[in-house]
């Protein structure tokens, strides 16, 4: 698991691993991401279905309840493959901007 840091943003790459691991992996270190906004850079995974991306669920919801965005970044689920309460888009360009669209609206307290 490979960790780029940029201000309040971490984006999480995964290495060649399983996606249990990777998920393991990611609850494991957490506590060190807990205060950032987290993007989830799945381009690495050969094969990913809608699924898949489910299982980032629980650990999404608890991040983003503590006013935090998490975003999955993948081009294999298609947006409306997965329920609202999951971000998912297709680029890191895109997952920038829906952090910078959550942090407006927590400000603005929509």
């Amino acid at each position: 698991m490979i960790f780029d840091s940029d201000g309040s943003t971490t984006i999480v790459y995964q290495e060649n691993i399983a996606l249990e691991a990777f998920l393991k992996n990611l609850i494991d270190a957490y506590p060190k991401l807990k205060n950032d906004h987290i993007i989830l850079n799945l381009f690495s995974f050969k094969k990913l279905r809608a699924d898949d991306v489910l299982e980032f669920l629980e650990i999404s919801n608890n991040h983003r309840k503590s006013g935090k965005s998490f975003v999955l970044v993948t081009d294999k689920v298609a947006y409306d493959d997965v329920p609202e309460s999951i971000c998912v888009v297709p680029t890191l360009r895109e997952a920038h901007d829906v952090i910078e669209m959550e942090e407006i609206e927590r400000d603005l307290e929509l």
